[in-house]
């Protein structure tokens, strides 16, 4: 009996086995996951029919799929799903802001359950320095960011963005912004990381693999699509979208530089084309930018989407293509990927119909786009685990965690720019201190924030931080809205309070109508409301520390001469405030050096380091130096650099050589410093810059203390593109500077390039 029961017990067991081993029964190969990810997309694009490949090319607004109220979308609508997404399905959805989960849950669920192919939907938002979706953590805008020159940090920023972003169902963050703004009239200067390829490479490739992880498909991801591609930071005049005026060469040595790291490097997976135009080309129409360049040298396999109606702008702006589908034919011709709010939904099914009939647009191209846009889909996870559970965000979505990194990312970022007769940090004789300024008060975020949220003001923060141990009273000063006959009584008030003060903090700088995308400035310099404001204070005698809230290098001459402490503090998140107060008070020394120039006027611009040796910045009117140079930013100590040592002196053209140098804090505080790794090619068979970054390196050292910071430079960053346009190591002599700030070096030595 025992022996029956036995085997009875084996066979149910061994047939459990066999039914649990059965492998699921897919009814198409590219429903299998087990399948290579481009044999997947190949079966399914085998199965599409023309209009199905057509929308997938095709981004809809969030009001599409929802009865949207604001900008976060706080339900969907089931008609307007189906009108929408019908039965063949959608490429993208986009300003659609999910207050959770479960609404990009429902609209996936439409898409895979509805349509004949079950294609799920791709989620595409914001959050260039914190997803824009209401409530998520704000971290500083990118300019603030790099002036941390911490890619660690930026590293750790990407990973709360794109948690935050996916818990919500989002799979694509429109960014990191990757133009270089060497004409900071342009409005936009603050959503990048500055004027240096170096610098703005390692904080893309930072930013780019934080945002996607470990693997794309895992709930904490998102696919990262850098842009502007490509040179958009110069725009003709700093006007937005304008025309860029550039060669082969300085384009591949700077502009497309940062670009090549961000893809090859980082591994990012989307890309976004320009408005503008490149040698008389719009970039969303050049082949040898999105094809030669991008896919064929960088091995690009992610998916390009326009920016937001930059085809259409071939149409009414650059008139270059003739109609609709003329339009669409060229730059999916050229290696377009995604239309971005260009044609209205029919009318670009239509067009794009019309350009595959007259043979303008080939099969081929149409179904390279198809497979880039479903290669990412598939590599999201979005074929095989298309939800995201509800409960995540409760768990990941502005966590106190996320809050601290704020906070430290607002510190780091803050510069000091001057600190005559050490105004800063505030000394503790300071009893009442007067804060003047409407910017002191403004909770402004940054542009590609959610205009719902807000920051922590400078004032709140003085006052968190102080409680009742120092009396601060605010005037504004000013008030940029208001009739010149109340200006006079504004400024009165505001000198009256710092009379009574012993010591005074201006905030000036950009009030939000002033910076962003599309407020492009024809003169830096701040307004004349803020220099009557400081000049009056000044006047009062007391001790004066101006602080500056904006988005881009401002000309502040009067202020840099006459007003002994400045800080710079950009636009510092949600806990700018905070930590605007934690330097100014003493309880945060402040590291931050300058990703970008400050020149003395703006008729100076384009100013910045590492320009060519015969450019020339002499004028019979002003200093031709910068106000405030690259890599500059002070501390509340000191440091001194000592003992530079080259290992080895002679590199071969694919060598590598060690550079230390001793760093010490002589000063009375602990604290960090940012030394700072510079070359010169002293002889190239093409113009070079006079200097240029390749290696940065943050120490932290205590009073008295020593350290050894320690460069690794490869030969493959002393590479040209020689006169016959090939990336070369040329042999010879190469400077090496290593210092505080561009305009600081400490220890000078060579390195030798030999064959």
């Amino acid at each position: 009996m025992k022996l029956k029961k036995s085997l009875f017990i084996s066979f149910i067991t061994i047939t459990c086995c066999s039914f649990t081993s059965i492998k699921p029964v897919y009814k198409y190969p590219y429903q299998n996951p087990a399948m290579p990810v481009d044999q997947r997309v190949a079966d399914l694009v085998s199965r599409m029919t023309l209009t199905e490949k057509i929308r997938q090319l095709d981004m809809f607004e969030g009001k599409t799929v929802s009865d949207m109220q604001g900008h976060d979308a706080s339900s969907v609508s089931a008609e307007k799903m189906k009108k929408t997404i019908g039965t063949t399905g959608i490429g993208s959805i986009h300003d659609f802001y999910p207050i959770g989960a479960d609404l990009t849950n429902q609209v996936q669920k439409y898409a895979i359950e509805n349509t004949r192919l079950g294609i799920p939907v791709l989620f595409i938002e914001e959050g260039l320095h914190g997803y824009s979706g209401r409530g998520s953590t704000s971290f500083p805008v990118p300019i603030a960011l790099s002036t941390a020159w911490d890619t660690v940090l930026v590293h750790k920023i990407g990973r709360v963005i794109a948690t935050e972003m996916r818990a919500h169902g989002i799979n694509m963050i429109l960014g990191p912004v990757l133009c270089l703004p060497r004409d900071p009239r342009w409005g936009r200067t603050e959503e990048t990381y500055g004027e240096d390829p170096y610098l703005d490479a390692l904080n893309g490739v930072a930013m780019v693999k934080g945002l996607q992880g470990k693997k794309l498909s895992d709930d904490d991801a998102v696919l990262a699509e850098p842009k502007h591609f490509a040179v958009h930071g110069i725009p003709e005049a700093g006007s937005n979208i304008a025309t860029v005026n550039i060669g082969e060469r300085e384009a591949r040595s700077s502009f497309l530089y940062v670009f090549e790291k961000a893809i090859r490097q980082g591994g990012a997976q989307g890309m976004m084309a320009a408005y503008s135009e490149m040698d008389g080309i719009p970039c969303v129409d050049n082949e040898w930018l999105l094809k030669d360049v991008l896919r064929k040298e960088w091995g690009f396999k992610g998916f390009v989407l326009s920016d937001l109606g930059a085809i259409k702008m071939t149409l009414n702006s650059h008139h270059t293509a003739a109609n609709a589908s003329d339009a669409l034919a060229q730059t999916f011709t050229a290696g377009m990927d995604m239309q971005f709010y260009d044609f209205p939904h029919d009318d670009f099914i239509t067009a794009m119909k019309l350009a595959i009939q007259n043979k303008s647009l080939s099969m081929a191209d149409l179904n390279r786009a198809v497979s880039d846009v479903l290669r990412v889909k598939f590599k999201l996870g979005l074929f095989d685990n298309p939800y995201i559970n509800p409960s995540l965000t409760a768990k990941v979505f502005h966590s106190q965690q996320n809050q601290d990194l704020a906070l430290q990312a607002a510190k780091e970022s803050i510069c000091l720019l001057k600190n005559d007769q050490h105004i800063l940090p505030l000394s503790s004789n300071v009893h009442s201190l007067a804060v003047i300024g409407p910017l002191a008060k403004s909770t402004y975020l940054g542009g590609y924030s959610n205009t719902e949220d807000k920051g922590i003001s400078i004032l709140a923060g003085l006052k968190q931080w102080t409680g009742n141990s120092t009396n601060i009273n605010y005037e504004a000063g000013y008030e940029p809205d208001s009739a010149a006959s109340l200006q006079a009584d504004y400024l009165k008030k505001a000198i009256e309070l710092v009379n009574h003060a012993d010591a005074a903090v201006v905030v000036l700088g950009e009030d939000v109508k002033e910076v962003g995308e599309g407020k492009d400035r024809s003169n830096l310099d701040i307004n004349k409301l803020q220099e009557n404001l400081i000049e009056a204070v000044y006047k009062t005698g007391k001790p004066v520390t101006v602080v500056l809230a904006n988005g881009r290098p401002l000309c502040i001459n009067w202020v840099a001469k006459n007003i002994p402490a400045i800080v710079e503090a950009w636009f510092g998140g949600e806990k700018g405030g905070l930590a605007v107060a934690d330097v100014l008070l003493g309880a945060y020394n402040p590291s931050g050096k300058l990703p970008i120039t400050f020149p003395r006027s703006t008729g100076q611009i384009p100013f910045y380091y590492n320009h060519k040796p015969s450019s020339r910045h002499i004028y019979v009117d002003q200093d031709s130096t910068a106000l405030f140079n690259f890599g500059h930013g002070l501390s509340y100590t000191m440091f001194s650099y000592a003992d530079l040592q080259i290992s080895p002196l002679k590199i071969p053209v694919n060598g590598t050589a060690t550079i230390t140098v001793k760093v010490k804090n002589t000063g009375n505080v602990e604290g960090t410093e940012v030394a700072q790794l510079y070359i010169r090619d002293m002889v190239s068979s093409v113009t070079t810059p006079v200097q240029s970054l390749k290696g940065f390196s943050r120490i932290n050292l205590k009073p008295g203390e020593s350290g050894t910071v320690t460069f690794k430079l490869n030969a493959a960053e002393l590479a040209v593109w020689n006169r016959q346009m090939k990336h070369v190591v040329e042999p010879g002599e190469f400077k090496i500077m290593v210092g505080s700030a561009s305009d600081d070096i400490r220890q000078n030595g060579s390195l030798f390039v030999v064959k």
